[in-house]
C-alpha cells in the first residue's frame, strides 16, 4: 500500500512539473491580449480555479460535519503561500519579487488582513454563518475595488512594430486557444495537487495525528503546491509581476471566499485551540513580515525569502514537536 501511494505521488508530481510550464505562457499571452496586468490575470484565473481542490474539501468536509479539516487546509495554505512559495520563487528563479506599483502595495495590505480575519472571527470558538457572510462581503469588496478603475487592471504593453504588426494578425481563436491551455493546465495542477494529497493522506494514516495538523501540514500544503510551482516556474521565466498576484489572490480567495462558504453550509466550531495555536501565531508574523517586506525597499528580496523560508521551517518544527512529542 506504501509503495502505492509513493507511485501516486510521483505520478502526481510529474502532472504538476508537466502542466506548470504551460500554464506560465498561456497566462501571459492572454495578459496581453487582454491588456491586462498579469497580477490580475494571476489573480483571477490562477488563483480562484487554483482555490477548486480547497473548495471541494471545504464542502465536502462541512458535508460530513468536518469543517475543522478545511479551516486547518485554509490556514496551512495560507503559511504556504506566504513563506515557502515566495522562498522557493526568489531562491530558485534567483530573482526579486517587484512591488512598486500602488495597486499591489495595497493588495499586499488587503492579503495580511484577510489572511488574519478568520482568526479574528472565530476567537469565540465558532466561525458562524454570519461570519460566513462577512467573508464573502470582503471577497467582494476587493474584487469591486480591484476592477474599480481601469489603471489597477488595465496595462499598456509596448511592442516592436512587428509585433503590431503580428498583433493585428491575431484572430480571437487564438485567445481561446490560449485560454484553453491554462484551463487544461490548471486541470493538470489540480489533479496532481489532488493525488499528493491522496498519497499525503496515506502516509499519514499510520502516524495517527489529528484532522487539524492534517489539514494545516498535509492537505493545505498539497493544495498549495499548483500556486508553489507556478511560482517558481514564473521567476525563473522572470514572469515575476504574476508571483504575488497568484499568492496574494489564494490567499484572499482561501480566506474569504473558501471559509465563507464552508461557514454558511456547516458553521466551524473550535473547541480546542490547541491544534492552531502554534499555526495562528506563525501566519501572523508570516503575514506582518511579508507586508513590511513589500512595503520597505518595494520588493521582496533574496534576504527576505531566506527569512520567510526559515519561518516556515520553525512553524514546520514546531507543528512536529507539538503534535508528535508533547
Amino acid at each position: 500500500m506504501v509503495w502505492f501511494h509513493v507511485f501516486i505521488f510521483l505520478i502526481s508530481s510529474a502532472a504538476i512539473a508537466f502542466s506548470g510550464s504551460f500554464l506560465v505562457k498561456g497566462l501571459v499571452k492572454i495578459a496581453r491580449y487582454l491588456h491586462w496586468r498579469e497580477f490580475v490575470v494571476a489573480f483571477f484565473i490562477m488563483s480562484i480555479i487554483g482555490a477548486l481542490p480547497n473548495i471541494f474539501i471545504g464542502v465536502n468536509s462541512a458535508l460530513h460535519k468536518v469543517p475543522q479539516l478545511s479551516f486547518g487546509d485554509v490556514v496551512g495554505g495560507n503559511m504556504v503561500d506566504l513563506t515557502l512559495a515566495v522562498a522557493l520563487a526568489i531562491l530558485i528563479g534567483k530573482v526579486s519579487l517587484p512591488a512598486k506599483s500602488k495597486m499591489v502595495q495595497s493588495s499586499a495590505f488587503f492579503t495580511v488582513v484577510i489572511a488574519i480575519l478568520p482568526l479574528i472571527l472565530i476567537l469565540d470558538g465558532r466561525l458562524g454563518r454570519i461570519d460566513g457572510l462577512i467573508l464573502l462581503f470582503t471577497f467582494v469588496f476587493y474584487s469591486f475595488w480591484l476592477f474599480s478603475k481601469s489603471d489597477r487592471f488595465k496595462k499598456a504593453y509596448r511592442e516592436t512594430k512587428e509585433e503590431k504588426e503580428e498583433g493585428k494578425k491575431i484572430k480571437f481563436f487564438v485567445f481561446l486557444k490560449n485560454l484553453l491551455v491554462v484551463f487544461f493546465s490548471l486541470g493538470f495542477l489540480l489533479l496532481g495537487s489532488q493525488g499528493i494529497i491522496i498519497s499525503a493522506k496515506g502516509f499519514s494514516d499510520a502516524l495517527g495525528v489529528s484532522l487539524p495538523f492534517v489539514g494545516m501540514l498535509i492537505v493545505g500544503l498539497g493544495n498549495a503546491l499548483p500556486e508553489t510551482y507556478f511560482a517558481v516556474v514564473s521567476a525563473k521565466k522572470k514572469q515575476t509581476w504574476m508571483i504575488l498576484g497568484d499568492l496574494m489572490g489564494s490567499v484572499i480567495v482561501c480566506a474569504t471566499l473558501v471559509l465563507g462558504l464552508v461557514a454558511l453550509i456547516y458553521p466551524i466550531e473550535v473547541f480546542d485551540f490547541s491544534s492552531f495555536a502554534i499555526a495562528r501565531i506563525f501566519l501572523i508574523i508570516s503575514a506582518v513580515i511579508f507586508l513590511i517586506a513589500i512595503r520597505s525597499g518595494e520588493e521582496i528580496s533574496k534576504r527576505e525569502g531566506i527569512l520567510l523560508l526559515a519561518i516556515y521551517l520553525m512553524f514546520l518544527l514546531s507543528e512536529v514537536i507539538f503534535n508528535f512529542y508533547l
